[in-house]
């Protein structure tokens, strides 16, 4: 069995002057928090607190996480948004592809500032997906869906197998996070990869239908779906800050943003 990159569980405490901004952030399917480290290491730079958990049955192995229900990933990214929420003025949500899908259920579950997403999945656009739940009755894995990365040399750390059984809480956690849409108020900045190998542009087109919150979305062309350790990673870190910066702007005033970069442009 490969061995995977580092899947440890990233945090960071707020520093410096002006309002505490946390950002809970979620890694995505079959992956661990090894995909989000650089974009949770450039926020926490900025002095936001930063909590990236690592989901359950995720950064082990296949056969662990077709054990664990998708309810158990929410809790997680849940728990970690409480953990903020008792220490910070204001709390955004970030997240890679179900990672993304997470940080929607947080923005319409909880009071979060605002929500970033990249190439965030609603859909399985797999035809399989149909019969997924009878499916995982007889067949245990399928071949992975990791590394959809453009650039050379780059590792996810995702499994080698994807298992039925979760594949099947995925679709489920899906289903139920599109219904949650229309409760989002917070602003959600997407960044979305304009080839995507892993994520079809249906699950755009139902969070564009459903949200009714305010949306900006940039495309990414010189990225794949793990755009987060892509060639256009510069700009998601960059754009999230400044989101998250024009943001806390808006709520509170230009002068407790705290941020030079608060009136940059965004990416």
């Amino acid at each position: 069995m490969t061995t995977l990159p580092d899947p440890s569980p990233f945090e960071s405490e707020s520093t410096g002057s002006g309002p505490r901004i946390g950002v809970v952030m979620s890694h995505g399917f079959t992956g661990s928090p090894h995909s989000m480290r650089p974009w949770a290491e450039h926020l926490a730079a900025e002095g936001f607190a930063v909590r990236l958990p690592l989901l359950p049955g995720h950064g082990t192995s296949w056969q662990n996480l077709a054990t664990h229900r998708w309810q158990e990933w929410h809790e997680a990214v849940d728990h970690a948004y409480r953990q903020l929420e008792a220490s910070c003025d204001a709390v955004f949500a970030a997240g890679l592809s179900m990672g993304g899908t997470l940080a929607l259920r947080v923005a319409a579950t909880r009071p979060v500032a605002g929500t970033v997403v990249v190439n965030p999945g609603l859909v399985i656009d797999d035809p399989r997906s149909a019969v997924v739940g009878i499916l995982k009755h007889f067949q245990k894995s399928t071949p992975a869906i990791a590394n959809d990365i453009l650039k050379p040399g780059m590792d996810e750390g995702a499994y080698e197998r994807t298992p039925v059984a979760a594949a099947h809480e995925l679709k489920k956690m899906f289903k139920d996070t599109v219904t949650l849409l229309p409760r989002i108020s917070a602003p959600v900045r997407v960044f979305r990869s304009t080839v995507d190998h892993v994520v079809s542009d249906h699950s755009i087109e139902l969070l564009r239908r459903h949200l009714r919150a305010p949306l900006e979305l940039s495309l990414l062309g010189n990225s794949y779906h793990v755009a987060t350790l892509d060639n256009d990673a510069g700009e998601i870190f960059r754009g999230s800050v400044d989101f998250i910066r024009k943001t806390m702007a808006a709520r509170t005033g230009p002068s407790d943003a705290g941020s030079k970069d608060a009136a940059h442009e965004q990416a």
